[in-house]
Parts: structure tokens; sequence; C-alpha cells
């Protein structure tokens, strides 16, 4: 699990982005998180509109150890605008354990657990389904949070999508601090303008 500790420092995309701080607290990466939307690998920041977000991403994680295992959380902290986000959090995707994974046969947001460390999402339990993200105002951000989870099947679905809170979460099944993360900025097909600073 500690194969590459990388610390985030204050000019990483993620803190500068507020997905630090709005979504998540400092955290250490400890494993590698390759996110893909076709052949468009996913990189911090990264611009997608929504007709590139219809299908669920490829995930893989790193990792040595089969015996660990991750959820992944994709959530939208910019519900309904940017500027007025009063439903923070928007529950898009959620599984338990990662490995090589296609996602790109679904077409609504998830939560995924028990997904096993070297994998891929395609080897977890997804407990809410993928939802495409579909921002009505604005340029939202879309972050992907993994968790490394205490033990197999130990996290639950949780009731809603609207208002989730990652922390919360990670605080309810003792997920602890996100081992990885990544996020993109998406807006609708025909929306002009930049990110709020």
């Amino acid at each position: 699990l500690r194969s590459k500790i990388m610390s985030l420092s204050p000019r990483d995309p993620l803190v500068l982005a507020r997905v630090v701080g709005d979504v998540v607290d400092p955290f250490m990466r400890l494993i590698s998180l390759r996110v893909n939307y076709g052949q468009r690998q996913v990189t911090n920041g990264l611009d997608l509109r929504t007709s590139q977000v219809l299908n669920k991403p490829t995930v893989e994680i790193g990792g040595d150890d089969l015996r660990n295992f991750y959820t992944l959380v994709m959530v939208d902290p910019d519900v309904p605008s940017p500027s007025n986000p009063h439903l923070r959090e928007y529950l898009h995707w959620g599984l338990e354990t990662l490995k090589n994974y296609d996602a790109s046969k679904s077409r609504a947001f998830k939560l995924v657990t028990d997904i096993p460390a070297t994998t891929g999402t395609v080897f977890g339990n997804e407990l809410v389904h993928y939802e495409n993200p579909c921002p009505t105002s604005g340029i939202h951000r879309v972050a992907l949070m993994l968790f490394w989870q205490l033990g197999r099947q130990t996290v639950y679905a949780p009731e809603w999508r609207q208002r989730f809170n990652t922390r919360e979460f990670a605080e309810n099944y003792n997920l602890g601090l996100p081992v990885a993360a990544v996020f993109f900025n998406c807006q609708r097909e025909n929306g002009c303008g930049g990110r709020r600073t």
C-alpha cells in the first residue's frame, strides 16, 4: 500500500482547485489511480463536456497486494452551480474494490467498493450506479477519490445522492483520508467561460 508516497503540496491542482478543502481534507497519495474516458486520461483540471462523460470511465488502481480493498467515490461539489453550491455534494458513482474495470457500458454515476489492489472497478462491487455529470450552470469540478477499506464488504450504499458528504461517508465507514484522487472540470456542451477562483 505504501509503495510510493506522494504528499500534496500547496501548489497541487487538487489544492488549488479547492477539492482539498471543499470535499476532503489534506492527504498523502499512497497509490496510483488512472481514470480514462474513452482514450482520454483524466488529469487534474482536464476540461470535459457532458458528451464526453456519458459513459462510465475506465478506472485502474495500483498497489501490490490483492488482499487490500478500496472504495471509489465520484462527486460534484458544485451543485447546482459553482457560485451557489448549496446542494454540495452530488454523488455520481461509488465502487468497492477496483481492477481493470471498463465502466463504459453504463450511463449512471455510482459508488464502487471492494476493489482489489492492482485491479480496476470491474472487479469491485458497484453500490451506486454511474450517473453522468450534466451541469446546467457553470463549470463544475468532478472529483474521484479512492479510499482504503478495512476489509471486504464493510461499506454500504448511502440513501441519497444529493447533499452527499464525502468526509462523513469516509468517517462512517472508517475509510480515513483518500489514498488517491483526481478531478476534472465539466460543463454543458454550449457552455463557455472559466472556473471561478
